[in-house]
C-alpha cells in the first residue's frame, strides 16, 4: 500500500505534555513533513498541526500515540490520493 498525505492536528491542554508529544513526533521525523506549532497562552494550551507523507498505518500509529497522551488530543485529516 502507498503513501498518504495527512494533517494531524494535535491540542496540548496540559503544557507539561509537550515534551512526551515531542518524544512521539521525533519517532516518527522521517515522516514529517513540516509542522506548525502555535502557544495559545491566555488558554494555557498548545496547537500544533503535523503534516506527514507516510502509509495509512504509520500515519494511523502516530497520531494514536499522541491521542493517547493524557492532556493531549488528536485528530486526523487524510489526502483522497
Amino acid at each position: 500500500m502507498g503513501n498518504r498525505v495527512a494533517v494531524i492536528a494535535i491540542i496540548i491542554e496540559d503544557i507539561e505534555k509537550a515534551a512526551a508529544v515531542n518524544i512521539c513526533l521525533h519517532e516518527y521525523a522521517d515522516n514529517i513533513i513540516g509542522r506548525m506549532g502555535l502557544p495559545y497562552k491566555q488558554k494555557k494550551m498548545n496547537i500544533i498541526s503535523v503534516v506527514v507523507d507516510a502509509p495509512h498505518d504509520t500515519i494511523s500509529a502516530l497520531s494514536g500515540k499522541i491521542g493517547r497522551i493524557e492532556g493531549v488530543s488528536a485528530k486526523t485529516l487524510y489526502s483522497k490520493n
